[in-house]
């Protein structure tokens, strides 16, 4: 019997009648939006913890205000990502926040024509200074320049005395995001043509007393049911990073098998050695990922957010295919002795911090991206859920068994094996679905998803619930796909007689 659902059996009227039955036709992919959080200034046009789809590079922009984390992060993320779907979900600044503020103090004019060189947020000011100015000249006019740049994350005021100048640096947004913002000269140095004009004093003071980053759980919250793979975080701090566990998780999060929605959050963190193994080693959660870095003029957020925008592109392409050497667009390194040495690197990746590498050109690249997840239960170690790959590979290959089931099985009536009906009849068992469930292995393995075809359809096991008659179980033993980490080669040479 053809298993019609529409056209009835008990039809006198002739002729032709025909109904459509898309169960078999479903090769529709999941769209892999990408999520940024980030605070917006007062003279932003976005409404908090409300999500927008971003419509073009610089819509962010009037939405967070100019220079706001915002429209800074936009921008970054689509330095690498100018494809995807992405959106932002705008924060404003927590109403008990302070304010990060730091200064460019000039004591002494320079002796003969230069230029000084200064680096905001990893964005280079460069003013040009002549013997003939004061110091007060210097800083009203730096001020000016700074004040003209569009798309800086700071306001600026200059202070003049009779002997000097000072102009201080307020950020633009509250909170701890504002101690990010670097504060440094002549960051190129001599081989890059930048050095401090004859005769020039200058004194910087870094930028500190940002404090109470905005609680981002309500803004979480107004998602609803919509999917992000892609989660840009731009804390750190721990209230932040315990929400979006909450929010990812595998009880009762985007994770669970009630919500079936998945993603990944990544994050940046700033700190010497010791200061990042603290932050790795208090998170143990596989739905997470920090980029530890040291001395790098961009701000944490900013790398949060080209990493974001690199991985994105690579995953929704493939998630098995692994993401080192992806370039990090915009991301300025740190110096040569401020980058960490490969043991360094080695100790933070058992750490739960992700690390990178610089080419010669200064070009930052992912060296390994891991999640924060170091533990089992029982605190012991667990590689389980070490690398993102495996999350995104994990989360496409149960997304594919979710759509082959929901279209072929959405009405379906369930037998017995050995059950005797007709071809075509609207009837299904757990051997019928066992081979479905291979077929749709075997294409993922195609696909470069998983591996071992004939092992998992030797261990598969599909049968009914002995307690309900109307429930099918299966253990589902796939093995995803490995990436090539290591390669150990034995130069074991040989010299002639």
């Amino acid at each position: 019997m053809i298993p019609f659902r529409q056209i009835p059996q008990n039809l006198r009227v002739p002729l032709f009648y025909a109904e459509v039955d898309n169960s078999q036709a479903n090769t529709g992919q999941t769209t892999q939006r990408a999520l940024i959080l980030a605070q917006i200034t007062a003279a932003g046009t976005a409404t908090p913890n409300v999500p927008v789809i971003s419509q073009g590079s610089g819509d962010a922009i009037p939405a967070g205000g100019d220079g706001s984390m915002l429209a800074l992060m936009l921008a970054a993320y689509r330095g690498s990502d100018a494809f995807g779907e992405v959106w932002y979900l705008p924060l404003a600044d927590d109403p008990e926040a302070t304010v990060a503020i730091g200064s460019v103090a000039i004591s002494a004019p320079p002796t003969a024509a230069g230029t000084l060189s200064l680096y905001i947020a990893g964005t280079r000011i460069a003013q040009t200074v002549q013997p003939t100015q004061s110091a007060g000249d210097i800083a009203r006019a730096l001020a000016a320049t700074i004040q003209a740049t569009p798309g800086m994350p700071v306001t600026v005021a200059a202070t003049v005395t009779a002997t000097s100048g000072t102009v201080t640096v307020t950020a633009r947004n509250a909170g701890p995001c504002g101690n990010e913002i670097d504060l440094r000269l002549n960051y190129l140095g001599t081989p890059g043509g930048e050095a401090l004009p004859a005769g020039m004093a200058v004194t910087l003071t870094p930028m500190a007393g940002g404090a109470v980053a905005p609680d981002i759980t309500a803004g979480l919250d107004a998602l609803g049911d919509k999917p992000f793979d892609i989660v840009v975080c731009p804390y750190t701090d721990t209230a932040s990073l315990d929400a979006l566990r909450t929010f990812l998780d595998d009880v009762n999060g985007r994770w669970s098998w009630q919500q079936q929605l998945y993603g990944h959050a990544f994050t940046a963190a700033r700190g010497a050695f010791g200061a990042l193994v603290a932050t790795g080693t208090a998170r143990n959660d596989q739905h997470a990922s920090i980029m530890g870095f040291y001395d790098s003029p961009t701000p944490a957020w900013l790398w949060a957010a080209s990493l974001a925008g690199a991985c994105a592109v690579s995953l929704r392409a493939d998630p098995a295919t692994p993401l080192q050497t992806l370039p990090l667009a915009g991301v300025l390194p740190p110096p040569v002795q401020s980058r960490f040495a490969l043991s360094d690197r080695n100790a933070l990746l058992y750490d739960g911090i992700s690390t990178f590498t610089v080419a010669d050109d200064g070009t930052v690249a992912i060296e390994n991206l891991v999640t924060t997840y170091q533990q089992n239960a029982y605190g012991q170690p667990d590689d389980s859920y070490l690398e993102v790959e495996t999350m995104f590979t994990l989360a496409t290959v149960l997304r594919h068994l979710k759509s082959v089931v929901t279209s072929k099985y959405a009405r379906m009536k369930l037998a017995d094996n050995g059950t005797t009906f007709g071809p075509g009849a609207n009837v299904v068992t757990p051997n019928l679905i066992r081979a479905d469930l291979i077929a749709a292995y075997q294409q993922d393995e195609s696909n470069g998803l998983v591996q071992d075809s004939q092992v998992f359809a030797d261990a598969l096991v599909v049968k009914r619930n002995t307690a309900n008659p109307n429930r099918v179980d299966v253990l589902w033993p796939g093995v995803l796909i490995d990436q090539l980490r290591i390669f150990a080669l034995l130069a074991q040479f040989r010299l002639t007689a």
